[in-house]
């Protein structure tokens, strides 16, 4: 299966590096969060994702999409982050990789981060399915929600997402694996997807 690695510097003591490997690498775009020039690495981007042929407000409608992706990223302080858009599409999915910073030596427990989640603030579509799992990294919560994009309209775009909070066993620090999703009929395929994303997180 084709791969591909994403990495960021991070000032943490003892690793240097977080690494995800993106499966069918060529269906992804990894987000530069260190460019100075966000907008025209954006547009590029867009010009490299679509062929030649392609009107010139899609490849704006992307950039834009793009470029708002990795804004979102770079104000959460990202580790890494990567869009899944296939060839000539628009934005499947977002996957992002954050350390969850500030938390105190004593609460990097399992039973923390899950009372964290099941007290989180919605509104949520249905109770977020959680479930504790073992990652190559460290024990980790798998928690699946489905929630609104903007919780106080009447309607709108409905997300999908699947977030691991993961321990790492070799290092004192919680990293959010968070995979977000708009269209519904994909929960399974991309619940797996990231499940697979989040095996193979590691700190270098």
């Amino acid at each position: 299966m084709p791969t591909t690695d994403t990495a960021t510097e991070t000032a943490a003591a003892d690793w240097h590096q977080c690494r995800v490997t993106l499966p069918a690498a060529h269906n992804w775009l990894v987000l530069d969060l260190a460019t100075p020039r966000p907008g025209e690495w954006a547009r590029s981007a867009a010009d490299e994702h679509f062929a030649a042929d392609v009107p010139d407000d899609l490849r704006t409608a992307f950039a834009q999409d793009v470029l708002w992706y990795r804004d979102v990223a770079a104000r959460q302080k990202a580790l890494c982050a990567a869009l899944l858009a296939p060839q000539d599409g628009g934005v499947a999915a977002f996957y992002c990789v954050r350390e969850l910073a500030g938390i105190p030596a004593g609460s990097l427990r399992l039973d923390v981060l899950r009372a964290e989640a099941e007290s989180a603030e919605g509104p949520f579509f249905r109770p977020p399915e959680i479930t504790e799992v073992e990652l190559p990294l460290g024990a980790a919560l798998r928690v699946h929600r489905l929630e609104p994009t903007d919780p106080g309209a009447d309607s709108g775009t409905v997300l999908e997402g699947v977030a691991h909070y993961v321990l790492p066993r070799a290092h004192p620090t919680a990293l959010e694996c968070r995979l977000l999703w708009g269209a519904l009929g994909l929960g399974e395929e991309l619940g797996r997807m990231a499940d697979e994303l989040a095996q193979s997180v590691r700190l270098v």
